[in-house]
């Protein structure tokens, strides 16, 4: 009798340990995926910062010129 018993028990730590497994592959793979996703999301964020760091140096050299220029002509 108690030797049915503990392989109804080990059957069942099996069949659990088993799920537990393809449990953590599953998040093994969303965490893969979310990291994918935060790595584009921070490359988006560099280009952007860098294009808007671009536009200002653009806007201060045409602010500098366009006060030279007015200078100039007084």
């Amino acid at each position: 009798m108690m030797r049915g018993q503990l392989r109804t028990r080990l059957e069942e730590l099996r069949q659990e340990f088993g799920n537990g497994q393809q449990r953590l592959a599953e998040i093994e793979n969303q965490a893969a995926q979310l990291r994918q996703t935060l790595l584009r999301i921070s490359g988006a964020i560099q280009v952007l910062e860098e294009l808007l760091r671009e536009e200002r140096a653009g806007a201060e050299a045409e602010t500098t010129a366009a006060s030279s220029l007015a200078l100039e002509e007084v």
